[in-house]
């Protein structure tokens, strides 16, 4: 069994290192925030993430096969819910809810 004191130096160096790392993000962020590459990437960024996302997801999906209808209506669900409300959080719950229904249920192998 290692003694106390060693316990005790891993333990504080995991500390220092583990609060090092968190903080680090917060202090590099203010001197970048002005950046115009990063402003341009931020707004960006997140749409392609999700086309990206959604090629991925969906590039395996056989669509003459029944079961390819439930992540479809899933789509569309969540696109439609999205035009019509803009509320990001109203669209994937609403995508996610006709998924697993129609998965679950309906289109279940």
């Amino acid at each position: 069994m290692p003694d106390t004191r060693y316990l005790l130096l891993a333990a504080a160096v995991s500390a220092a290192v583990n609060w090092t790392l968190r903080a680090a993000p917060f202090t590099v962020l203010a001197s970048l925030r002005a950046n115009k590459t990063l402003q341009y990437l931020s707004a960006t960024m997140p749409p392609g993430i999700m086309v990206i996302l959604l090629v991925y997801c969906l590039r395996d999906l056989p669509l003459t096969q029944a079961h390819a209808i439930a992540p479809l209506a899933a789509l569309a669900a969540t696109v439609g819910l999205h035009l019509w409300r803009r509320n990001a959080l109203l669209s994937i719950l609403g995508g996610t809810t006709v998924h697993v229904a129609l998965a679950s249920t309906v289109f279940a192998s």
